[in-house]
């Protein structure tokens, strides 16, 4: 468990895209800010003392456990898995998909019942599609909704 005064930020990185991860590590470095990629294999990062990888065994929702194990209310979890943008908005951290979408405890529960939906959906043979490929304006909006949440937690008394 991280510090109660510390912020933390928790990188679902398995299917982090690397332009994201590479604005991660700027603001990392940037605002000396720990943050913490968690994947079940090795990921190429920054040398920074604020930029650490923690490499969890194989295995199905490994890593979703272990960032909701650690995380706490002060951190950011950076993940488009719903199921886990969930359990950690339930431990109160805050979350952000690499999309630049907030969940939260008002929208997080409707995003998990439509996953739930398209998923079962998927199971019977019915082709959903899948998600379009990263955009510009999908980075911009990350990037800003990032700067966003850093300020707010930066200007919280304890930072």
């Amino acid at each position: 468990m991280t510090d109660g005064a510390a912020l933390t930020i928790w990188v679902d990185a398995d299917a982090c895209p690397v332009v994201v991860r590479d604005i991660l590590c700027r603001a990392a470095t940037r605002t000396a800010i720990q943050t913490v990629f968690v994947a079940n294999h090795s990921l190429p990062l920054p040398r920074s003392q604020h930029v650490r990888m923690l490499q969890v065994a194989s295995g199905f929702d490994v890593a979703d456990h272990e960032i909701t194990r650690r995380c706490n209310t002060r951190d950011l979890v950076i993940t488009s898995d719903i199921p886990l943008a969930a359990d950690v908005v339930e431990k109160g951290a805050s979350v952000l998909s690499p999309r630049g979408e907030r969940y939260t405890a008002d929208n997080v529960r409707a995003r998990l019942q439509m996953r739930d939906f398209m998923d079962t959906l998927r199971s019977s043979g019915i082709d959903t599609g899948g998600a379009p490929p990263l955009s510009q304006a999908d980075r911009q909006q990350f990037a800003n909704q990032l700067d966003r949440w850093l300020h707010s937690a930066q200007a919280r008394p304890g930072s």
